[in-house]
This record gives C-alpha cells, structure tokens and sequence, in this order.
C-alpha cells in the first residue's frame, strides 16, 4: 500500500475531503476576533450605582475598579454603623458595576464562543476567563 491513508483527510484524494488549510485559517481567524473583542472589553468602562446615584463606582472591563464616588446623602453619620451602611452600599454599587461587565462580556464574546466547535471540554464563560 503506497497511498497515504491521511490525503484523505487533506483532500489529497480529489474526493473533497476535509481542508486542514482552511480549518487552521478559520481558526486563526476566530481567535484574532477574541482576541481583539477581549481588548475592546478591557478598555470599556462600566458605571455601577446604588440608592439612586448616592454612590457610584466604575470599573474597566477587565474589573479594575478606577473611580468611587460618594453623594453627601449617602452619609447619615461619622458613627461605626453609618460608616458601615456606607461600606455596604461601596460593595452594593461594585456588584452592580460587576453585573454590567458580565453582560457587556457576554455580548462582545458570546457570539465569538457560539460559532467555535464545541471540543467536549466547553468554553469557559467570560467570568471564568476574569472578565
């Protein structure tokens, strides 16, 4: 037996067989598009709120926190529980902003992850891939 049993794979055979070439460029092409979704998502800004703007805070979409900002309603007192309300409402406003990036995640690299073959192991959603 002298013929190669993978041109049969290659499409060496003329018989129309899988195209290797075009599989890996399609591939290539695939992950450039993550690729440049997960910098657009990196450099997007997502503001979260509470207690109707009292305090606010943004977020980059890779979840560097990079502004809090605090109403003067927000604060009731200077005593330890109304500090603490305050603290409460900081973390209320960063898992809002959280929120919004997992969404905004979803959007940019979903439709990315819907067309990629799935290889029995999955893709990792975009919170699991720190986003």
């Amino acid at each position: 037996m002298t013929q190669n049993p993978f041109d049969a794979l290659a499409g060496g055979d003329g018989l129309g067989g899988l195209d290797l070439g075009a599989l890996l460029q399609q591939a290539q092409q695939m992950q450039d598009q993550l690729q440049d979704a997960q910098q657009r998502l990196a450099e997007a800004t997502v503001d979260g709120t509470v207690a109707g703007g009292a305090v606010s805070v943004t977020l980059t979409g890779a979840g560097d926190l990079t502004a809090v900002s605090i109403s003067p309603d927000a604060i009731d007192g200077t005593d330890a529980e109304s500090l603490a309300d305050l603290g409460d409402l900081v973390v209320a406003a960063f898992r809002d902003a959280r929120a919004k990036i997992d969404t905004l995640a979803e959007q940019m690299l979903g439709p990315l992850a819907g067309g990629m073959p799935d290889l029995g192991g999955g893709l990792p959603s975009p919170g699991q891939l720190g986003f």
